[in-house]
């Protein structure tokens, strides 16, 4: 699948979630092991940010302690958790 076409279907997925009701969030936290770079390649890689994107999340994990990184339902926010926290990282969805 091109990448435009998939980014297409995530942002409709991500619509739909909200009209429906079932909007989660997935929140990264802060610690104290990880470098901002792991970070930032993991926001890329696994929740397909921008690395400004990226950058401003991990500056905000940082300096608040957390930041909602993703929205979505728990079945779509749910694997993104793991592999964030596969990677290392602290993640929860509320």
């Amino acid at each position: 699948m091109s990448d435009t076409l998939h980014k297409t279907k995530s942002d409709i997925d991500e619509l739909l979630d909200s009209l429906v009701g079932l909007n989660h969030q997935l929140i990264l936290y802060n610690d104290d092991y990880n470098t901002f770079e792991w970070v930032i390649e993991s926001l890329i890689k696994v929740c397909q940010h921008h690395p400004q994107q990226a950058e401003q999340c991990s500056m905000i994990v940082h300096f608040k302690g957390k930041c909602t990184v993703k929205e979505g339902s728990k079945d779509r926010l749910s694997p993104l958790k793991e592999a964030l926290v596969d990677r290392g990282l602290s993640a929860t969805i509320e």
